[in-house]
């Protein structure tokens, strides 16, 4: 007989890391709230008739959030066998705000008591006895991080006839007497488990103007009359008696089981948000991080891998070896030219800057188990806000770091619907994985003893995101007040080796899988289109359909300094995938493989494009359209189709004007250009993207704001 299992828990307090120690399932763990959106599954090890629920990390189960929706939604309509809750043991007071709404389910509860080992750091004892006496359920003591505890949650599970129903919780007697009336109103069978949890919502008003239960007029004036009654005895509001009896019980339970040390005493994690926190600090420190990374991963350690590959796995071995093999069989010529100047030149280019990924999701990964991007997000918080946005926005943008896919679907969890769009339309500005083999390849070519250049592309996004936020809040599409952010700054904690692997194994592994599914196909694609003619006669490069192709659309970037076919041709080709661009240099500049050390394409690419063009491309390429599937995620997300050619338009508007400034004015002032009408013109539209940044909001409207049910919603 199988069961099934629901792990509810606040953001932070290690429930889906439980997940994973429990299923052994591949799991992404993120070290800030809003990375599990939606609900995982897995069998518990060697049990696969135990069935484990990863339920979204919430606070309450009020339905202000998606994250809070499919929470709610599942315990209260698939009402699993057991309901495992992990409490953050160092915040008892604000974790248990759920569990009292968990007990009052009707569900078997089980209180997993997560981070005792800091706790035990901390100096506190937590009586587990009274605790578990107080709640009326199993307390079970843990520390995914340390293994600890794990093997009494696996016993427990497997034996189900410790699985009771708790009681419900008892607040005032006079609360009590009115949920008891309103029980009697509810007189229906099929819930009677939730029995309890009807009265509550019933009490809160949330479900007075809803029909889920099919009241009549005279049950809900019944119940109307009670809830009236009960507030001029408490002389407040319904919800906000609820409210604090909750944390009335909650207080008398910690006070009955918790021993605190009376010293008070900085933690460890305390003293260094002192630090990597600080108002003057916060943004240098980070700076500086992120330049120490993308300095591993593109200048050093990843470098010499990306080497390796490049020069001598694809640069040799490879076309030797395949080579070979295709003559010994004797295949066709053209099959040759296909798979070695195609597929590998295209692939093969793509693959090489595999180290250097690796290396960057390495660090990233680091970062983020052990609590630092979580600082990040309180940090840049009070940036967003001066143009309009939360620290909630960051979010989907540091996820967006990895692959802009997630980063946009990360987005659903604003719940303001003007900085979600806006959020969507600025995620895709920040380097992806995608785009860091452009910005290595740009870097390495063109300025390969410039360690700034790298960082620079980082920055870059970044920028492009802060003055679009403060420019467009100023408009009337995205005018309005700024939602609150509130976030809790996980501890401090060294990473999980195999945490941090895993989560550089996955993302690894999309890149590779990218590159032997879409990058393979467009290979030979653009391999055939740079090869044939419009008649199907095999011809050079520069009389290719390809080419022909590329010299329509070539003007376009002219004023940008890459104004030739093949950058062209490449920025196309990047809309399927950003690894395309170079992909495509490595078909499209003699079938030669990309290399690190400035010989073969590099050389073809500095006699092509100056440096400043070059760094014009870079800016182009960084800012405009994401890949197809990353516009797919902007389309779903913002559920209209005018909405997401409004966001694709203003990237590529704001691409192409960055990029024409960065060139005309660069040109002039590093390279000894000499000025024109399009300096000019740069410099124009310069002084209005600055006016667009500095210029006064529109005067909005005053808006009459109503006030209504929760379960209006």
């Amino acid at each position: 007989m199988s069961i099934e299992v629901a792990l509810v828990g606040n953001p932070n307090s290690g429930k889906t890391s439980l997940f994973n120690a429990l299923t052994g399932a591949n799991q992404y763990v993120g070290n800030w709230p809003g990375v599990t959106v939606e609900k995982k599954s897995g069998n518990l090890k060697k049990h696969p008739a135990i069935h484990i629920q990863d339920l979204p990390g919430i606070y309450s189960l009020s339905p202000y959030t998606p994250e809070e929706m499919v929470a709610r939604e599942y315990l209260i309509h698939e009402r699993p066998d057991v309901v495992l809750n992990i409490v953050d043991a160092t915040n008892l007071e604000r974790n248990l705000y759920l569990t009292t709404q968990l007990l009052d389910l009707g569900m078997p509860v089980v209180v997993c008591l997560n981070m005792m080992d800091v706790v035990k750091k901390e100096g506190k004892t937590i009586n587990l006895d009274k605790l578990s006496y107080g709640l009326g359920v199993p307390v079970i003591p843990m520390s995914v991080v340390k293994n600890q505890g794990l093997e009494r949650v696996s016993k427990l599970l497997t034996n189900q006839e410790t699985f009771t129903i708790p009681e419900p919780c008892e607040y005032d007697p006079r609360l009590e007497a009115a949920l008891n009336e309103i029980e009697d109103v509810l007189h229906f069978d099929f819930t009677m488990k939730n029995q309890r949890w009807y009265a509550l919502k019933y009490f809160e008003r949330e479900a007075l103007a809803s029909s889920e239960l099919g009241l009549t007029t005279q049950q809900t004036k019944e119940i109307e009359e009670l809830i009236q009654l009960t507030e001029k005895i408490f002389a407040e509001e319904s919800e906000t008696i609820l409210v604090n009896e909750r944390y009335e019980f909650i207080t008398q339970l910690i006070a009955l089981s918790v021993v605190t040390v009376d010293s008070f005493q900085y933690s460890l994690s305390d003293k260094i948000d002192r630090i990597v926190t600080n108002r003057w600090l916060a943004l240098p420190i980070f700076a500086l991080v992120m330049w120490f990374i993308y300095y591993l991963a593109i200048q050093t350690i990843g470098t010499m891998g990306t080497d390796w590959i490049n020069d001598t796995f694809f640069g040799s071995w490879v076309p030797e070896t395949v080579g070979s093999w295709l003559q010994a069989a004797q295949v066709a010529d053209w099959m040759q030219q296909l798979i070695l100047n195609g597929i590998i030149a295209g692939v093969g280019a793509v693959l090489g800057f595999l180290p250097q990924l690796m290396v960057l999701f390495l660090c990233l990964s680091f970062l983020e188990d052990c609590g630092y991007m979580a600082r990040i997000a309180f940090v840049m918080d009070r940036l967003f806000r001066k143009f309009g946005l939360s620290g909630k926005s960051f979010i989907p943008m540091l996820i967006a770091t990895g692959c802009g896919v997630p980063g946009v679907m990360a987005s659903r969890t604003i719940e303001n619907e003007q900085d979600r769009r806006l959020t969507i339309m600025i995620t895709t500005f920040m380097p992806c994985s995608a785009k860091l083999p452009i910005i290595a390849l740009i870097a390495g070519a063109f300025f390969p003893h410039s360690s700034w250049v790298a960082p620079s592309a980082y920055f870059l996004g970044m920028s492009a995101i802060i003055l679009s936020g403060i420019a467009l809040k100023k408009t009337r599409l995205f005018a309005g007040e700024t939602a609150p952010f509130i976030m809790e700054l996980p501890m401090y904690h060294f990473p999980q080796l195999q945490t941090i692997l895993r989560q550089t194994y996955d993302r690894c592994k999309s890149f590779v899988k990218k590159a032997g599914t879409i990058i393979f196909v467009s290979s030979i694609a653009v391999w055939f289109l740079s090869s044939y003619n419009f008649r199907g006669q095999s011809v050079a490069e520069t009389h290719s359909i390809l080419a022909g192709l590329g010299r329509i659309i070539a003007p376009v970037f002219h004023p940008l300094g890459w104004g030739n076919w093949q950058g062209a041709v490449a920025t196309i080709t990047g809309l399927v995938a950003k690894e395309n661009v170079i992909g495509t240099f490595g078909i499209l500049f003699g079938n030669r493989e990309v290399s690190e050390n400035g010989q073969e394409i590099w050389q073809v690419l500095r006699g092509t494009y100056t440096p400043v063009a070059a760094y014009s491309f870079l800016a182009f390429n960084l800012l405009c359209a994401p890949c197809f599937a990353a516009i797919g995620a902007i389309h779903r997300e913002m559920g209209s189709k005018k909405w997401t050619w409004i966001a694709i338009g203003y990237q590529c508007g704001l691409a192409y004007l960055v990029s024409f400034i960065i060139y005309q004015i660069g040109h002039v002032v590093f390279e000894g250009g000499t000025l024109s009408i399009m300096t000019y013109l740069a410099g124009f539209v310069l002084i209005a993207l600055v006016y667009g940044i500095i210029k006064k909001p529109m005067a909005q409207k005053e808006s009459v704001v109503s006030l209504s049910l929760e379960g209006e919603r």
